[in-house]
């Protein structure tokens, strides 16, 4: 169960970025604060779950790797972040620590 609360919480770290992003629009200052703010508590409480079973720094990594990961998708689908190959190339080896992590575990 550990691994589902981890993953849960990667998720949802994508939310906190997400809701930063939307609240430099003052027509969404509101309702993205308040989306970063309850992602971060969720993603933190389920990261706290997480690490009772999973080691510290194994849990960390997986948790910020499917944030940044995911956190690189969203920008790229919602805001038109820019891409290129180098760009790509760094969140697979991002995912790749993520995936050789659990793999190790």
């Amino acid at each position: 169960m550990s691994w589902v609360y981890l993953i849960v919480a990667g998720l949802f770290e994508i939310g906190w970025p997400l809701g930063l992003k939307l609240a430099q629009s003052s027509s969404r200052r509101i309702t993205g604060t308040a989306l970063a703010i309850v992602a971060m508590g969720i993603s933190g409480v389920l990261l706290w779950l997480a690490q009772r079973e999973i080691p510290m720094g194994t849990a960390y990594a997986v948790w910020t790797g499917i944030g940044a990961a995911g956190t690189f998708f969203a920008g790229i689908w919602l805001f038109g972040d820019a891409t290129n190959l180098g760009r790509y190339l760094g969140v697979l080896l991002i995912i790749g620590g993520v995936v050789t992590l659990k793999l190790a575990h």
